[in-house]
This record gives structure tokens, C-alpha cells and sequence, in this order.
């Protein structure tokens, strides 16, 4: 389990170290576009109910921190997918992971939206 950290005082976020990898991809392929954008999702039910937002943008001090020593391989029909979501109306939202359709790629699916905190 890793932990997306923004702002400053920072706010934090757990989230699989898996899925934050694939977050980290799409943040800072946008910020390199100069595309900031909302980061939106649901609270666990340990914090309540609703949702957090995040308005990332290159002046606010960002950090990923994983707590795994291997980096995941990465989906990139994923990655695609969750850029589209980023560049909406809605901003950065997680949606499924879709199957990896690359001839190397093992066949895995991947957790929805409830993947980004802990049960």
C-alpha cells in the first residue's frame, strides 16, 4: 500500500502501490503537457462517506510513495483510458482496468475505483 502525498501541509492518500503507479504515469504525463486537472474519488467507509478532490497543477509539491521494493507492470490500455478520464469534464477518476491487450502482457484485471484505499 503506497501513499499519493500533495499540497502543502500535505494531504494523504493511501493507495495500492499497483494502482498508484499507474496514477503517477497519467499525473505526470499531464503536468508535462501543462494540463492540470480535478483528482476525484470516493472515501473508504472508515473516513465516512463522499469523496476528495485534488486540483493538480505543477506548483503544488506532489509526492508517490510506495511501500513495495518491485515496480508493477504497467497496463498501458490503462493508462490510456484513466488520461481520457483526466482530460474530461470530471477530471481524474479510477475506472477499471481493462485487460491488457498486448501480446506480452499476462491477462490480468485489475480492481475498480475501490482500489484506491484500503477495506
Amino acid at each position: 500500500m503506497g501513499k499519493f502525498i500533495y499540497g502543502e501541509p500535505p494531504a494523504t492518500v493511501d493507495i495500492d502501490d499497483r494502482v498508484l503507479a499507474h496514477l503517477r504515469m497519467v499525473m505526470v504525463t499531464k503536468l508535462r503537457r501543462s494540463e492540470p486537472f480535478m483528482f476525484e474519488f470516493d472515501l473508504p467507509p472508515a473516513e465516512g462517506s463522499g469523496r476528495r478532490s485534488f486540483w493538480v497543477h505543477p506548483a503544488v509539491p506532489m509526492q508517490f510513495h510506495f511501500y513495495g521494493s518491485r515496480e508493477p507492470r504497467l497496463n498501458r490500455a490503462w493508462i490510456e483510458e484513466l488520461i481520457r478520464e483526466a482530460s474530461g469534464p470530471m477530471g481524474l477518476r479510477l475506472v477499471p482496468e481493462p485487460e491488457d491487450t498486448r501480446s506480452d502482457a499476462p491477462a490480468t484485471r485489475g480492481r475498480g475505483r475501490e482500489s484506491l484505499v484500503p477495506r
